[in-house]
């Protein structure tokens, strides 16, 4: 099969650097562009800054020279790891000349023609790319995962709202230092602390979710009517966040052994289609009193699962539940990298047909 060919904006930063980690032998793209702001141009990757992962930068991405953010290519995929601030126009320069851009940024989310898109939750709403074509006058688009906290949560949230109904969730969140990027938070401020707040992360955690579970009928986006109340915390952990869920129900289930059934027989599309980056159970549940835990199951599903535990009742809500997920990989890099998959499998990459059929 003739790999479809791929840049990465934002190639030296932390999920920069996942990107090319999980394409390094990706089996459907191939990195040809990797780039960065101005002051790494003209540069070889391998020259600048330090490879934030573990082992050695792979030799064929440190040849390779940094180009502009700005210097638009010809390329009909490429994946964003810009900040936010810088995202915006770069991406929307991207999209006009012809690629589609799978963002990991924050910057397009909230925009009504942009999908936010989790494969297992949402992939109808794919359907929202011809309509920003349309309405934009671009030839490509731009397509965004959310919050690292919200791909987590979202996995569960979605297979108990189809079969329940959810009105109301309360999420505490304990969110790994890697989430801030490198260098990250500063040592003093981390170490033997919890943060009690991260910038703009509650507001994220709490609309998100409305979009993703959302309906899209007829070219109209009607969000989710469900309350969220989140609070997000930094805790001196690496990698991975845990979350504390309670949820109240439209029609409550009967029993933990229901819920957990539920969720341990979820799968979705990303499944059916054997996306190569797809768990083959998006939701993991564990018996471990004591678990999950991120040392011990944040690499489960080479991080692209989410884990749930201690699913009880809830003497305020309905019931109760701990979630695990890792941050940078499906929570960041890797489901931007599986919304590209989806896409590719159903032929909406410029220039290739689709690669999947059900």
């Amino acid at each position: 099969m003739e790999k479809i060919p791929v840049g990465v904006l934002g190639a030296t930063g932390t999920v920069g650097q996942r990107f090319l980690q999980l394409l390094e032998e990706h089996p459907w793209f191939d990195v040809v562009m990797v780039a960065a702001s101005d002051r790494s141009a003209g540069r070889k990757l391998g020259e600048i800054g330090r490879w934030h992962l573990s082992g050695a930068m792979p030799e064929r991405y440190a040849a390779m020279t940094v180009q502009s953010i700005d210097q638009i290519g010809d390329i009909p995929l490429v994946f964003s790891a810009l900040p936010g601030d810088v995202a915006g126009e770069t991406e929307i320069a991207w999209a006009k000349a012809g690629s589609i851009v799978c963002s990991n940024a924050s910057a397009h989310r909230r925009d009504p023609l942009v999908p936010l898109l989790v494969p297992e939750v949402n992939p109808d709403h794919i359907g929202l790319l011809e309509l920003q074509r349309k309405e934009r006058g671009w030839s490509g688009g731009i397509l965004t995962n959310p919050n690292c906290t919200t791909t987590h949560a979202i996995l569960p949230m979605r297979a108990l709202h189809d079969t329940y109904g959810l009105s109301q969730v309360l999420l505490v969140s304990m969110q790994a230092i890697s989430g801030a990027g490198y260098p990250g938070v500063p040592s003093l401020d981390i170490i033997d602390n919890v943060v009690p707040y991260i910038g703009g992360e509650e507001d994220k955690v709490e609309w998100e979710p409305r979009k993703l579970l959302g309906l899209f009928r007829d070219g109209v986006f009607i969000e989710a009517d469900i309350a969220i109340s989140a609070h997000c915390n930094r805790v001196a952990v690496i990698d991975a966040h845990t979350e504390c869920l309670s949820i109240k129900f439209a029609h409550p289930p009967q029993s933990v052994d229901e819920i957990t059934a539920t969720l341990r027989e979820f799968r979705a599309l990303p499944q059916a289609l054997e996306l190569p980056s797809a768990p083959p159970e998006p939701i993991l549940v564990t018996e471990a009193v004591d678990g999950p835990q991120p040392r011990r199951d944040r690499d489960v599903a080479n991080g692209m699962a989410t884990i749930v535990g201690r699913v009880r009742p809830c003497p305020i809500l309905d019931y109760k539940l701990v979630l695990l997920g890792h941050n940078t990989i499906r929570g960041a890099a890797g489901g931007s990298l599986l919304n590209a998959e989806l896409l590719a499998a159903q032929g909406h990459i410029p220039g290739f047909a689709a690669l999947r059929d059900l």
